[in-house]
């Protein structure tokens, strides 16, 4: 590629430098919350993900709504994050599934302090454990809205559509144990069906 045709390409991506400081710092991009940007980045998709890879860099866009730079390897202040928010998000999970509402419609939920009171009262020894109280739990959530997981909304929160990222995972370990179970359970029939056939 020649310089001149490299700097028509880079013309036609104006929000470079925008969107690379957020991604490198950790940062998804969601349609639903800025959706100019979002915009920008979609009519341009091949463009960015060519310059992004030929960087160095793995950007992901997810037809759901949202992007993000995936990164094999991240430090431990990120790594603990990460933790606490799969923790969070679980239980949050947890309880809407408890009250009958379906997971995927995260993003219609407003996610309040009394919900996090009502977290914080389901699984106290489990937050304890990673350190969290009522106010950490306030205080992750301003961090999840920094990493593009929530925005603030009505004196709480709501999830925005990265939070699939959390959602996906869960689900397919959920699936895994389900499948391991089905493994155990025709193991016992097995086992009863051999010891039937001992008897007899």
């Amino acid at each position: 590629m020649t310089n001149q045709s490299a700097t028509l390409q880079l013309g036609r991506m104006p929000h470079l430098p925008e969107l690379f400081k957020r991604f490198n710092a950790g940062r998804h991009l969601n349609r639903v919350a800025e959706p100019a940007l979002w915009a920008a980045l979609e009519k341009e998709q091949e463009h960015y993900l060519t310059l992004f890879s030929s960087l160095g860099f793995n950007l992901r866009i997810d037809g759901r709504g949202f992007a993000w730079f995936h990164f094999d390897g991240a430090n431990s202040n990120v790594n603990s994050t990460t933790r606490q928010l799969a923790l969070l998000f679980m239980l949050v999970f947890e309880l809407k599934a408890d009250e009958g509402l379906h997971l995927a419609r995260f993003t219609d939920w407003l996610i309040d302090r009394e919900l996090l009171a009502a977290l914080f009262e389901r699984s106290n020894d489990l937050l304890l454990a990673e350190g969290l109280d009522e106010q950490n739990l306030v205080s992750l959530f301003e961090r999840a809205c920094n990493y593009g997981f929530a925005e603030s909304s009505n004196g709480g929160w709501q999830l925005l559509p990265a939070v699939w990222r959390y959602l996906d995972h869960f689900e397919s370990l959920a699936s895994a144990q389900l499948d391991d179970d089905d493994v155990l359970v025709e193991a016992v029939e097995m086992d009863a069906i051999g010891e039937e056939g001992d008897e007899q």
